[in-house]
């Protein structure tokens, strides 16, 4: 389908799609097995200037928004979810500083991070506060000119690895949920340490590690918005960013989908292509429906977002439910079509199998996604009264 994407947008997918391709693809198995996290496909993607693509003019960037960022997260995922998210990873991380910086905070930090010279990473998760939020237990206390972080993050993507954290602490445990603050924090800072580089099922290429703060200092300039706005500060940018993880299971899904399609016109079983069958026309056909559904979802729900809407919570979350879902369920069914051999870890779907099932769990679990999209039905009903 013709999505109108301007010029500079097709230039930016096109440019992703060709290092998916020449790039990421013949080393996709590898670093997933081994776990090598990719500084290599970092280092072209930074060369390439597609870091800078969701990052203001001002800063170093190329000005566009989240629809942009959503096209490299789409096509590099197409050859590796995993390897996508070096890159996604570090748009979670950076927006924050988007959203809330002051002018000073992203002068300071956005540049780098537009070259490709330095990554980023969010610090919200620990081991009791996943998709409970507010049961943050790391503290940030004041002191002087400075605050003090202590306690652990737990399944932070790129962590050890970016150079740049924003990280969620409670300031005030009297407050609640108000009592939180968002800090940026520097990799190499004293006290602040990574822990155990997390075994995972799938987006192995990713490195996901825990951030352990013991007495770490940091300057009072580094906290993001005011204290007690680290709630808000992580709510809004998950509402931007979920459509990131959408295209990253758009990509995984038409990688998979890709796959299958040419598998089926190869694979010859009683004197025909499987192709031939009705069966696996169906399920290709299923699987076509889906992917282009979801599509259209995720680019009109970037384009939203980038329009400037003001409630957009429902929109992401339903585009991040709808995109996961068929995400596991096209892996699945490109497994199905290729039958034995789409078990077989020679073969990319039963990797994009594993790596679409994280799509569905992680910014949000599917289930608490669907939480927010009743409430918010329900609440427009009671305005609508």
């Amino acid at each position: 389908m013709n999505y109108f994407l301007t010029e500079e947008q097709q230039m930016i997918k096109d440019l992703a799609a060709k290092i998916a391709d020449e790039k990421i693809k013949p080393v996709a198995l590898k670093y997933d097995e081994e776990g090598i996290f990719p500084r290599d496909i970092v280092k072209v993607l930074a060369d390439s200037d597609l870091f800078g693509v969701y990052i203001p003019e001002e800063y170093g960037g190329f000005g566009g928004g989240i629809f942009e960022m959503a096209l490299v997260v789409e096509e590099l995922s197409r050859a590796c979810g995993g390897i996508a998210l070096a890159y996604a990873g570090t748009g979670l991380g950076t927006y924050p500083i988007i959203l809330f910086g002051t002018e000073e905070q992203k002068a300071k930090y956005l540049p780098d991070i537009a070259q490709g010279k330095k990554l980023a990473a969010f610090g919200l998760t620990e081991a009791n506060a996943g998709s409970d939020a507010a049961g943050i237990q790391t503290t940030a206390k004041a002191d002087g000119d400075e605050y003090i972080l202590n306690g652990t993050k737990q399944w932070i993507t790129n962590g050890g690895e970016a150079e740049v954290y924003t990280v969620i602490a409670c300031t005030d445990r009297s407050k609640g949920a108000r009592g939180f603050s968002a800090f940026i924090v520097e990799k190499g800072t004293p006290g602040f340490s990574f822990g155990k580089k997390e075994n995972k099922m799938g987006i192995r290429a990713s490195v996901t590690s825990e951030l352990v703060f013991e007495d770490c200092r940091i300057p009072r300039e580094n906290l993001l918005a005011r204290e007690g706005m680290g709630f808000l500060v992580a709510m809004k940018t998950l509402d931007r960013t979920r459509p990131g993880v959408a295209s990253q299971a758009l990509g995984i899904a038409q990688g998979a989908f890709d796959e299958a399609l040419k598998y089926s016109g190869e694979r010859v079983q009683f004197d025909k292509p499987i192709s031939s069958f009705q069966a696996i026309q169906h399920m290709l056909a299923d699987m076509a429906i889906q992917i282009e559904a979801a599509r259209c979802l995720v680019y009109q729900t970037c384009r939203h977002i980038d329009g400037g809407a003001k409630s957009i919570s429902k929109e992401s979350a339903i585009s991040k439910v709808f995109a996961s879902d068929t995400a596991m369920k096209v892996t699945v069914d490109a497994v199905q079509v290729m039958g034995g051999y789409g078990y077989m870890k020679e073969y990319p779907v039963e990797k994009m199998m594993r790596d679409a099932k994280i799509t569905q769990i992680y910014e949000g679990t599917n289930q608490i996604q669907r939480n927010v999209i009743a409430l918010e039905l329900i609440k427009s009903q009671k305005v609508s009264k």
